[in-house]
C-alpha cells in the first residue's frame, strides 16, 4: 500500500476502526511533507482530549491546519507538489456544514470537482455511517444521507479507496 505523489485516496471505516492510523501511516511512508487538515471542533473537554491524543500521535513532523468549513479552499492552497494532505474527517465536515445551515450537496460537489485540480496527494478519512439501522430522527437521517452521497462522489473520483475494520485495511479500489 503506497501513496502516490499526486491523486486522492478515501479511507472509510467505523468509529475506532483504525482508519486514521492507517491514513497517517500511508502519508508517513510516502516521504512527502505531511499536512493535516482537521475538520473537528472542540466543543467540550472530551473532544479537546481526543484532538490532543491525535496531535501527540502524529508528532512534530506534521503541520496541522484547523478548518471546519472552507475545506475546498484550504485543499487548493495546501495540496501542492511534494505534499501529502490528510483530511480528517469528512463526516465531521458534513456535521459542521449542517450546523451552519450550508448546502451540503453543493459543497460535496465542489470538493469532488476540485480533486482533479490538486497538485499534491490527498487522503480523506471518513466514518462509514450507513451500515446500521435507519436513524429515528430527521436530522440524523439527513446526516447519514449526506455522508453517503459524499462518499460516493469522492470514491468515484479517488484513485484508491480503503475500508478499515478492526485495524485491517481492505482495498476496495485502485
Amino acid at each position: 500500500m503506497r501513496l502516490g505523489r499526486t491523486g486522492s485516496t478515501l479511507v472509510l471505516g467505523g468509529a475506532r476502526s483504525g482508519k486514521s492510523n492507517f491514513a497517517e501511516r500511508l502519508i508517513n511512508e510516502s516521504g512527502l511533507e505531511a499536512i493535516y487538515i482537521a475538520t473537528g471542533r472542540a466543543f467540550d473537554q472530551e473532544m479537546e482530549e481526543r484532538i490532543g491524543k491525535h496531535q501527540a500521535r502524529r508528532g512534530a513532523a506534521w503541520r496541522t491546519i484547523e478548518e471546519p468549513l472552507a475545506l475546498v479552499d484550504t485543499l487548493a492552497a495546501q495540496a501542492q507538489k511534494g505534499r501529502a494532505v490528510l483530511v480528517d474527517c469528512l463526516t465531521l465536515w458534513v456535521t459542521n456544514l449542517m450546523m451552519e445551515k450550508r448546502n451540503v450537496d453543493d459543497e460535496a460537489l465542489r470538493l469532488s470537482d476540485c480533486l482533479s485540480t490538486l497538485a499534491g496527494s490527498v487522503v480523506f478519512v471518513s466514518n462509514e455511517v450507513g451500515l446500521g439501522i435507519v436513524p429515528e430522527n430527521r436530522m440524523a437521517r439527513e446526516f447519514r444521507d449526506h455522508a453517503g452521497r459524499l462518499h460516493q462522489l469522492i470514491a468515484a473520483r479517488a484513485d484508491d479507496v480503503y475500508f478499515v475494520a478492526a485495524g485491517l485495511p481492505m482495498k476496495m479500489k485502485g
